[in-house]
């Protein structure tokens, strides 16, 4: 089986977990019940025996795909020499009340139905499925459902699968179907997921399910108020977002995968099935400008819990359900994407100080409160908290937004952040009246004032611009976000100064953005690729620094990057047309969000005019 390209997968999700699936039909990868569960297909990752479901039509081709307009739900349509045929792919999101499951419980399901639209067809099938990532081979039996058709269950330890549908027949350690159509027939096979100390699920209604679905997804969507010219790109981001945002716990995890290489054949390789509190902090603002207040109040609810208790320990990310150990450890029985290993699972910057987090999420929820959204109980004493875990750290050396490996340093994007803890702090007390004793109040002022100085006199280079850490001549890419929170506005001296210089250093000749250039501070060897937020970054600093027609041409050019389902990987490899790195990726879709409302007019940052340059 052939390596496919990332970007040649869509995404399907239940958002509580998620797949990916070839434009051949091929499921490669499936976590369940959780984005950050052990895969049971992970031929991604490896080889076909790993772990993968494949359904096509024999002899056929795919003609054309999409997803059902304003949902996740796939349709595909084959044509082969005797007829064509219409697969529709998806992750049911129903409700207790909906129709679609007779009884409630923990399971998670992924349906395939084909339909026969013309002459006559062979829907064609391999099921191979491997626990624990691909190590693991099931037990596996036919036996009567509760309805008393054959069901196909596969058993390992405290998981367990049941296909429904039209009989599957083992052969070669692995489970095969060939199923005629002729035009008006259709079947479907469901495929569900429960603990194996439960009984066999019923099996699932598809077509209620179906309805039950794209009604969620389109409820969820509404109307989206942007350029009529790049609507369609920011509703499948809102999508995507909404995809990786676990619907029961709140979080928001940064991506689908783990391990997807940001160097082929490298080491570049991390698990991102996790919820970073950078990322959801910025994928906040995203929904929040695109009246996704509900999202906001469930991600807030999420970070009270996940940092309760011990909030001056603060992670800069966490599991779906608020988990706060997540150690790292690689995968030797699997070969990695293109051969790219080590494959991750876990992910050892859980222990790193970012120092850029908190002001990330206090910016967010400033914004929140800038919408509106009235302060609970506990929101304004967990936001002191946080200006608390600031303070005692305040003159720590960090690892910075990227995950450096190297030596800690001072990042001057990390400093900015810091001060924005403190402005948003202060202006919380002065212009919304929540509480703080005089004390706190002088020392968050003069802590803000005094990091103020400090970035200016030591964050600056001798040309003017701002510098990646204090004492080096290098840019880096999060430089372009100083203006989001207000520190500087986009057209000042020093902002012009540092664009230029990420101009001339990070913007390859193909005109995309790395973040950084490599083999320096990162501490890892062999380069990556134009990292697809920060093209939107630049886009997002052109408009406000009046620089309009530069912005279009970058944006145009970041979004034709995107697949033909309009998703987005981390990176973009221009030399050789590709997507690298994980998929699809949160930090991408918000940025194209933010982009296009920057164009549009339509976005507003967290900012407080009346602060001195």
């Amino acid at each position: 089986m052939d390596t496919p390209r990332i970007e040649d997968h869509a995404l399907l999700s239940d958002q509580r977990t998620s797949a990916l699936v070839t434009r051949e039909g091929v499921i490669d990868w499936l976590c369940v019940p959780r984005f950050d569960s052990p895969a049971v297909f992970c031929s991604l990752l490896g080889e076909a025996e790993n772990g993968h479901w494949s359904l096509a039509i024999e002899g056929g081709t795919v003609v054309s795909r999409r997803y059902l307009p304003g949902t996740m739900v796939l349709e595909t349509v084959w044509r082969a020499g005797t007829g064509t045929a219409t697969v529709t792919e998806f992750m049911p999101v129903t409700g207790p009340d909906d129709g679609a499951r007779p009884e409630g419980g923990d399971q998670a399901d992924l349906v395939r139905h084909v339909e026969c639209t013309e002459g006559t067809v062979a829907v064609v099938q391999e099921l191979k499925v491997r626990f624990e990532y691909g190590a693991v081979v099931p037990w596996m039996r036919q036996s009567p459902g509760p309805e008393g058709a054959p069901v196909l269950t596969a058993v390992a330890g405290s998981e367990a699968l049941a296909l429904h549908g039209p009989r599957l027949h083992p052969s070669d350690h692995a489970h095969v179907g060939r199923h005629h159509l002729t035009a008006g027939q259709e079947e479907s096979w469901v495929l569900t997921w429960y603990p194996s100390w439960q009984a066999v699920p019923a099996r699932l209604d598809p077509h209620t399910a179906l309805g039950a679905t794209v009604q969620a997804w389109t409820s969820w969507l509404g109307q989206v108020d942007v350029h009529d010219r790049y609507e369609e790109a920011v509703e499948r981001s809102l999508l995507v977002l909404r995809a990786l945002t676990h619907r029961l716990t709140g979080g928001i995890v940064a991506a689908a995968t783990t391990s997807l290489p940001e160097d082929f054949g490298g080491e570049r390789n991390w698990d991102y099935r996790y919820c970073w509190l950078r990322d959801a902090a910025l994928s906040l603002e995203a929904l929040l400008a695109h009246d996704h207040t509900e999202a906001a109040v469930q991600w807030r609810d999420w970070l009270l819990r996940a940092i309760a208790g011990d909030p001056e320990h603060l992670q800069i990310m966490y599991a779906v359900d608020g988990d706060r150990d997540l150690p790292e450890r690689e995968l030797e029985h699997l070969s990695g994407y293109e051969d790219s290993l080590p494959v991750r699972i876990g992910n050892g910057a859980v222990s790193q100080f970012q120092a850029d987090v908190v002001g990330e999420v206090m910016i967010a929820l400033a914004m929140m409160r800038e919408r509106g959204v009235a302060e609970d109980s506990w929101s304004w004493p967990l936001q002191k908290a946080l200006v608390r875990f600031t303070l005692a750290r305040v003159d720590e050396p960090d690892q910075g937004i990227w995950e450096m490996r190297g030596d800690p340093a001072f990042f001057t994007h990390g400093r900015v952040m810091t001060w924005a803890t403190f402005d948003r702090a202060v202006t919380a007390v002065e212009r919304y009246g929540l509480p703080a004793s005089d004390e706190e109040l002088a020392t968050w002022r003069d802590t803000r004032d005094r990091l103020r100085e400090e970035i200016l006199a030591r964050g600056v280079d001798g040309d003017g611009a701002f510098t990646q850490t204090y004492g080096s001549t290098e840019v880096d890419a999060s430089l372009l976000q100083i203006p989001h929170t207000g520190f500087l506005p986009a057209d000042d001296p020093r902002m012009l100064a540092t664009v230029e210089r990420i101009e001339q250093d990070l913007l390859t000749a193909e005109g995309f953005l790395l973040r950084y250039r490599t083999r320096g501070q990162d501490g890892l060897e062999g380069d990556e690729h134009p990292f697809l937020v920060c093209c939107f970054w630049l886009v997002e600093q052109y408009v406000a620094s009046g620089r309009r027609r530069d912005a279009e041409a970058m944006l145009e050019r970041t979004l034709g990057c995107a697949s033909d389902l309009q998703l987005m990987a981390e990176e973009y490899d221009p030399a050789a047309g590709r997507m690298a790195g994980n998929f699809p990726q949160a930090f991408s879709h918000l940025g194209l969000i933010r982009a296009v409302d920057a164009l549009s007019g339509a976005f507003v940052t967290c900012d407080d005019s009346s602060r001195p340059v």
